[in-house]
């Protein structure tokens, strides 16, 4: 893990600048940590943002620029139209929802890994991420997220076994 400055935190390749917000509560160190990282990382792989451009990326593959606002661009692919977008695909009503809750100015990285912070928390799914408990976590989340196994959006819904080796991969401990 190497630090870009204050604002940012690349693991496995990627940034997650919140986990930095998380650091100051939490040891690098511990499970817990290491384990939402590895959550975020997952959601990321699954949602097809994994990499350097997740944070600038629209439902259907295209990419946006300016993140000092969700984009609210309606794309309409594979028969779906969807204004999800950023590294969590979060569409921008529930951008909004979540923007006004946790006072976030922006959609930049930090703003977006908070959001999905608090996804996976109302979810109920964080203790659950917190601890390794991969399937709960994951059976909790799956109708935030279209991609997670049993979500039933009609999207392309990812295997558990390969979420679960990525989970592994990115540093995730099982319960």
């Amino acid at each position: 893990m190497k630090f870009l400055n204050q604002n940012a935190l690349v693991v496995a390749g990627l940034t997650l600048p919140a986990l930095l917000l998380l650091m100051m509560n939490m040891n690098n160190t511990t499970v817990a940590f290491k384990n939402i990282r590895a959550f975020l990382i997952m959601i990321q792989y699954a949602e097809g943002t994994y990499g350097k451009d997740g944070y600038r990326k629209l439902f259907g593959g295209g990419y946006f620029n300016d993140f000092s606002k969700h984009p609210n661009t309606k794309v309409t692919k594979w028969g779906i139209t969807s204004t999800a977008a950023g590294a969590y695909q979060i569409l921008n009503k529930t951008w909004l929802e979540l923007q006004a809750k946790l006072m976030l100015p922006d959609f930049s990285p930090v703003s977006q890994d908070k959001a999905a912070i608090e996804l996976i928390r109302r979810r109920k799914a964080l203790d659950d991420v917190y601890a390794g408990r991969w399937a709960q976590a994951i059976e909790k989340c799956r109708k935030e997220w279209a991609s997670l196994p049993g979500a039933g959006y009609g999207q392309n819904e990812k295997n558990i076994t390969n979420l679960l080796a990525v989970l592994k991969v990115a540093g995730g401990s099982t319960a």
